[in-house]
């Protein structure tokens, strides 16, 4: 039996969190790597991963042949059914997310039953930008909500975050980092209390009166 609930303790939330970018020293994996920090510091327990541990091939129907899915996809569902909630950190390109996310994305919404439907998720990111990779973020959570995702409304963008970090990896302006740490702990706090008190579930309709249809059903 699990020690903590030997002792009357409830199980530690479990996180996982990942940066959407491939680059080597990344500002977004920066961010995330903190996140995993503040997410240990307060009793969860943080599933670091890289994103290319999900790269996926360019989708293609044509390759679902005897419900194949590439070891990607398989990979990316296994670490969101692992976990209570997950978090991603994701540059913006473009004024969008990266291709490999968004890809990696669409090949685990073909799983059934479907993977992100109402796991929780915040989403952050950091750019040498003013805004901070923030006009990115809104384009990944529109996948993300029509999948059923629940996202945590308070996104947090890092602005200038090329100067934004102190040698040892942490956020150098004391606000922004309370700031980061606050959104962080409401996140946290959000996720035990689904895990620990759950509600009634509600299941999540793609369009208002649309009939079942597998061909376009995004929850089983």
């Amino acid at each position: 039996m699990n020690e903590n609930l030997q002792h009357g303790q409830q199980e530690p939330i479990r996180i996982l969190v990942f940066s959407a970018s491939l680059r080597n020293d990344s500002l977004n994996t920066r961010l995330a790597k903190l996140a995993t920090e503040v997410i240990d510091k307060n009793g969860g327990k943080a599933d670091y991963a890289n994103i290319s541990d999900f790269e996926c091939p360019y989708f293609n129907q044509d390759f679902e042949v005897n419900d194949f899915h590439p070891s990607g996809a398989e990979e990316f569902r296994k670490r969101i059914l692992d976990n209570d909630a997950f978090i991603i950190a994701s540059p913006e390109y473009n004024g969008s997310m990266p291709g490999i996310l968004k890809n990696s994305i669409d090949w685990v919404s073909r799983f059934r039953p479907q993977p992100f439907n109402e796991r929780h998720v915040l989403l952050m990111s950091a750019s040498p930008s003013m805004g901070g990779g923030n006009q990115g973020l809104w384009s990944l959570r529109t996948p993300l909500v029509r999948l059923g995702a629940d996202v945590f409304s308070a996104m947090f963008s890092l602005a200038t975050a090329h100067n934004a970090f102190t040698p040892e990896g942490n956020i150098a302006d004391e606000t922004l980092a309370k700031r980061f740490e606050t959104n962080l702990l409401a996140f946290i706090q959000l996720v035990e209390a689904a895990k620990h008190y759950p509600w009634m579930k509600k299941a999540w309709i793609e369009f208002l009166g649309e009939k079942p249809d597998p061909a376009t059903e995004r929850v089983e």
